[in-house]
């Protein structure tokens, strides 16, 4: 596997190229999430459709990322993996399936898995309270701790 400062071929790809960068207009969930010890910064936008069961589906997905090779990567990969999804199934992805699909991370970097899939759930989240959704008491606590930290990271900035 050629390596890159410890960086697969596939998430160095990711970070030259990345996917489904930016906003999406008058989205259904947007998830902010940061770290403050390495300053990555993450914003999942989703827009949700239903499929041909009723189910909702992340019909589209963006992000922006300001961070570092591991973060583009990670939160770029992400919105490839969720697409045409349903929210039931995408909530059920881990930081190891981005890792694995990435061909893996130094483990400095593993955060970076972790800081994606919580812009995924704070985004879900967001949609589910905009739509007046059942919110589980798992997704409840992953946003109390998400938003204890950005607003922490707004404090200092």
């Amino acid at each position: 596997m050629a390596e890159t400062y410890g960086y697969s071929k596939k998430v160095m790809q990711l970070f030259k190229h990345p996917h489904n960068m930016g906003e999406i207009k008058n989205p259904d969930g947007v998830g902010k999430v940061g770290n403050v010890l390495c300053g990555d910064l993450m914003w999942m936008y989703i827009k949700v459709g239903k499929n041909k069961k009723g189910q909702d589906i992340i019909k589209d997905a963006k992000v922006k990322t300001f961070g570092c090779i591991a973060a583009i990567s990670t939160s770029s990969v992400l919105t490839d993996m969720i697409k045409g999804k349903t929210i039931e199934k995408v909530m059920k992805l881990r930081e190891d399936d981005i890792v694995k699909v990435l061909g893996g991370l130094p483990p400095v970097k593993y955060h970076c898995s972790v800081l994606a899939t919580e812009a995924l759930k704070e985004a879900v989240y967001d949609y589910y309270k905009k739509n007046k959704k059942f919110i589980s008491k798992d997704l409840q606590a992953i946003h109390k701790r998400v938003k204890s930290v950005r607003e922490n990271i707004e404090h200092v900035h």
